[in-house]
């Protein structure tokens, strides 16, 4: 068990395992953990240093929440941590908010640490209009769902997304739900969700991702669940680096969970490119 404290003297959760001249950054997703990659990390941690760890206002970073937390939060605290740690050649491997996390560090910081980028289904611009489709709930989400959510209730918007994200929840019914949803949600720190969730909507990448220098892959999943198998396409037709795409079958948002092997073997075959 580590802790990384931060420059305002908070501390974050992080785990340091493997070793090797490259090292992985797994950065997990809103409302989850580290733990989400647990069934993944022994076998990356065989090819090369491994580290996750728990951004602010979640499971073991809890309580680093005083701040303001928005996603330029979050990347401020990637970089502290590349550099704290003294991490170079880094393959920075985001899933849903922690792709988010790696395009706003990128954007922010460059890509100097970097070797490599793994974005993990997740859209560039959360909040879909005339000209964009590619937003969250494959397209449906816009500016007129956001305003309604700031006055909602914040079970409902959390329960909202994970049947999103999971689309099998929708068949359990609602009292049998609550209990293990609100489990989830009791290892963060509310305040935190909701100002990540705002900040997340207001971001846009799309314009920042042409600048990238490094080679990029993407992880998506078919058919899907929050997000469009087609963001694939977009991403090879404006990443300028070498670039490759892999899809994840018969899965929803949660591809990690879904499909553990999987994961961890595409990782480890873009280690050894």
């Amino acid at each position: 068990m580590s802790y990384f404290t931060l420059s305002n003297g908070e501390k974050i959760y992080y785990e340091d395992t493997g070793k090797g001249e490259q090292t992985v950054i797994l950065m997990h997703g809103w409302t989850s953990t580290h733990e989400v990659f647990a069934p993944c990390v022994p076998a990356i941690s065989e090819k090369a240093r491994c580290i996750t760890y728990d951004h602010r206002g979640h499971g073991g970073s809890r309580e680093a929440n005083q701040d303001h937390v928005t996603m330029d939060t979050l990347a401020s605290d990637l970089d502290e941590l590349i550099r704290g740690l003294g991490l170079r050649n880094v393959t920075l491997v985001g899933w849903s908010m922690g792709a988010a996390v790696a395009m706003d560090y990128m954007s922010a910081y460059g890509c100097d640490a970097l070797r490599q980028v793994v974005l993990c289904d997740m859209t560039p611009k959360q909040v879909n209009d005339d000209s964009w489709d590619l937003g969250l709930y494959q397209g449906r989400y816009t500016k007129e769902d956001m305003k309604r959510e700031a006055g909602k209730d914040f079970y409902g918007l959390y329960k909202s997304f994970a049947i999103g994200a999971i689309p099998r929840l929708a068949k359990i019914p609602g009292f049998l739900l609550k209990r293990p949803l609100k489990e989830k949600l009791s290892a963060c720190d509310e305040k935190t969700l909701r100002t990540l969730s705002v900040s997340m909507k207001e971001k846009d990448y799309r314009q920042s991702l042409e600048a990238v220098t490094v080679p990029a892959c993407y992880f998506y999943a078919v058919p899907g669940s929050l997000y469009s198998p087609k963001l694939a396409d977009w991403y090879r037709a404006h990443i300028h680096t070498p670039f490759q795409a892999v899809a994840f079958e018969n899965s929803t948002h949660m591809l990690i969970t879904d499909h553990p092997d999987q994961f961890a073997a595409e990782i480890i075959k873009i280690l050894e490119a």
